[in-house]
This record gives structure tokens, sequence and C-alpha cells, in this order.
């Protein structure tokens, strides 16, 4: 897969969300992911979920070909 392929994947499975956030919305989520990353750091916990060192694009990529990862659905139909 194309990085642009991939770019028009995630907009299909997250855009209708992100959109009806609003910037505003996404950028509240974006910090509260940062800050659980922060949180995994400081209390030295296995933080390789929320930081990505050494992660395999063609298989992290392989987990939205079937839509959200979550719910399975395109587009995203997970609650927040």
């Amino acid at each position: 897969m194309e990085i642009k392929e991939f770019q028009n994947l995630i907009a299909r499975i997250y855009y209708e969300k992100d959109a009806a956030r609003g910037v505003e919305g996404t950028f509240r989520w974006f910090v509260e992911e940062v800050g659980e990353l922060a949180r995994s750091i400081r209390k030295g916990e296995g933080y390789h979920e929320e930081f990505a060192v050494g992660v395999d694009m063609e298989e992290a990529i392989k987990k939205y070909r079937a839509g959200c990862p979550k719910c399975g659905r395109t587009p995203c139909v997970c609650g927040e």
C-alpha cells in the first residue's frame, strides 16, 4: 500500500468522527494521548503501546485494512 492510499484509508475510517469533533476537540484528544504517554514514561510502565519505537509500518497498516481496529467499521463508529 502506498502512503497516499493509507492516508485515504485513514480518512475514510476517521474523517467523519474527526470533523464532527472539530479542530479544538481533536487537539484536546491529541493532548490526552500525549498525556497517557507521559504518565507511562513517568511511572516506568510498559509504554511500548504508547510510543512507536521500531514500528514495522507494513504490520501497523494491516490492522486498518478492514476498517477501525476497535469496531471493525468504515467509518469508525466507536464511542469517544
